[in-house]
């Protein structure tokens, strides 16, 4: 996955049309997608005894901040050297991170990997299917939303390009809060804490409209949004392996493709509201979809619910 990472950089930094360039983002997509169907079960398992939801959370602290590095550092070396130099930047750190990675990390046999076999076995489990359609509409939400939170920052509340980008820093910073919450929490209150985190998302794509005038106000609900959409994919995550303990790899693998999934049907969504209503409806059209996908969760865990 590193090596298709780096190569597919290089290949972006040297791109002399745009058929290339695509190819490259494309191979980008794929190592991104695939190591994060691998990583939380990896992290779990690398963890010291009874830390491994800890482990998770660190994981997600290191997205996060990676959130908040990445943009501004980014925009300096696109300014200063071209766009090129970006990308040919990150293929040059990932080489140095591949290689520490490979000199570190123990040697981790395959297990628990599950296979195309495994896939009629996690069909009969109703609480894992319920919990992947949950995923795929609360994701879908998210993103009708934040999709278009640049432009709905810069022509409904008004904010300049500086303060846009602050705007995203600070989602990025919440993300790293989820993280220390999910790390302190998760373990002592789990249903309790995918309850605040679904809460929280719901309450911000509700209340951007009414408030997100306000420069302020929209500061304070992006960051209540961030820590709520960050904690909840981390519980969703942990779900999804203490569901699938017999086949982590390919459910976790599941997991993300129908996350990536959210993503795009959130986008897509957002682009029809814009387009057939108004910018002003994007958080409302989202925290509607947020609370059906809630509500057809909470149906599922009712109906399907296991012994204690």
């Amino acid at each position: 996955l590193f090596a298709l990472f780096i190569a597919s950089h290089i290949a972006t930094a040297l791109a002399w049309n745009f058929a290339l360039l695509l190819a490259a983002r494309a191979g980008v997509a794929l190592a991104h997608a695939v190591f994060w169907a691998i990583t939380s079960a990896l992290a779990m398992r690398l963890a010291p005894p009874g830390k491994a939801q800890q482990a998770i959370g660190w994981v997600a602290m290191g997205s996060a901040m990676a959130t908040v590095l990445g943009l501004p550092l980014g925009r300096l070396v696109g300014q200063a050297f071209g766009w090129r130099a970006t990308f040919a930047l990150i293929a040059l750190v990932a080489a140095a991170v591949m290689v520490a990675v490979y000199a570190l990390l123990p040697r981790l046999p395959s297990r628990n990997a599950g296979s195309v076999a495994s896939l009629p076995l996690l069909a009969h489990r109703p609480l894992l299917l319920g919990l992947y359609g949950f995923t795929a509409l609360i994701i879908a939400a998210h993103f009708t939303a934040y999709s278009y939170i640049e432009p709905f920052a810069r022509q409904f509340s008004h904010l300049g390009e500086g303060a846009t980008t602050v705007l995203l820093l600070v989602f990025g910073l919440s993300g790293m809060v989820a993280s220390v919450l999910f790390a302190r929490l998760h373990t002592r209150m789990p249903t309790r804490f995918l309850t605040c985190a679904v809460a929280l998302l719901c309450a911000a794509l509700l209340l951007l409209r009414p408030l997100g005038a306000s420069p302020p106000a929209l500061f304070a609900l992006v960051f209540c949004w961030g820590i709520g959409i960050a904690a909840l994919s981390l519980a969703l995550m942990v779900r999804v392996l203490h569901l699938a303990p017999d086949a982590t790899d390919v459910a976790t693998a599941i997991f993300s493709g129908i996350y990536n999934i959210g993503i795009g049907g959130g986008a897509l969504i957002g682009r029809l509201v814009m387009q057939h209503g108004d910018l002003a409806f994007i958080g409302l059209s989202g925290a509607v979809l947020a609370l059906v996908g809630s509500a057809f969760f909470a149906w599922t865990q009712w109906r399907f619910r296991a012994p204690r």
